[in-house]
C-alpha cells in the first residue's frame, strides 16, 4: 500500500485538495476531523482538556469551546504543546488504525502537523499546499473570524509554510484559481499512480 501524507501551513487549500481527493474516490483521512470529533461532548479527551486547562473550556453540551482554547495556547508555546500532548497521540493512533484496516493500494492522511511532529518518514509521499502568505493570512482572517495578531500566531505555530515545500514529494500551488488547483489535483494522481507502480522517491 502506498501511504501518502498531505500537509502544508493553515488555511493553504488541503481541505479542498482532500475534497477533490473523494471526488475521484481516493481514501482519505483527515486530522482536523480526528480533533474535532475527539473534542466532542463528553468525550474522555474533552474531559482531560477540562482537567488540565479548566472547566471554563468546556460549553454547556461537554464539548471543547475550541475558539476559546485556540486564543489561549496559540499565545503560550508551553500550553500549546499541553494540548498536543493530549491530542497528537491519539490522532496518530486513529491514522495508523485507519492504514492497518485500509483494503485499497493507496491512501491519503491530511494532517496540518506532519513534519512539526517528526511524522513523516511514516509516508511514502508527502504532498504539501502552499499559497503566498498574504493569500494565507487573508484566508484565515475571512474564515475564521479572528484578529490579525491571532492569525499570525497560528501560522507562526507551525514550520514556515516554504520550508514544507522544500521537503515535501509533490507541491500544490493553490493560491491561484480552483481550475489550476484541480489540474495539480490531476498532475498529483498520475505521480502517485506511477508510484504507486513501482517507483522511488
Amino acid at each position: 500500500m502506498l501511504k501518502v501524507a498531505l500537509t502544508g501551513g493553515i488555511a493553504t487549500g488541503k481541505s479542498y485538495v482532500v475534497a477533490r481527493l473523494k471526488d475521484r474516490d481516493i481514501p482519505t483521512i483527515d486530522a482536523d476531523e480526528i480533533v474535532h470529533d475527539a473534542l466532542g461532548p463528553g468525550t474522555s479527551t474533552a474531559k482531560t482538556i477540562a482537567t488540565t486547562f479548566g472547566s471554563e473550556f468546556l460549553r454547556s453540551d461537554g464539548s471543547v469551546h475550541r475558539s476559546l482554547l485556540g486564543a489561549k495556547v496559540f499565545g503560550d508555546p508551553s500550553l500549546r504543546e499541553k494540548l498536543e500532548a493530549i491530542v497528537h497521540p491519539l490522532v496518530w493512533d486513529t491514522i495508523r488504525q485507519w492504514f492497518d484496516a485500509l483494503a485499497q493500494p493507496m491512501g491519503v492522511a491530511s494532517i496540518p502537523l506532519l513534519y512539526e511532529t517528526h511524522h513523516e518518514r511514516d509516508f511514502d509521499f508527502v504532498v504539501v499546499t502552499f499559497c503566498p502568505p498574504e493569500i494565507q493570512l487573508q484566508r484565515i482572517l475571512d474564515r475564521d473570524r479572528i484578529s490579525e495578531e491571532e492569525a499570525l500566531q497560528r501560522i507562526a505555530a507551525q514550520m514556515p509554510a516554504d520550508e514544507k515545500a522544500r521537503r515535501a514529494n509533490f507541491v500544490i500551488q493553490t493560491g491561484g484559481t480552483k481550475p489550476t488547483t484541480d489540474r495539480q489535483v490531476e498532475e498529483l494522481l498520475k505521480a502517485l499512480g506511477q508510484s504507486a507502480d513501482g517507483a522511488r522517491f
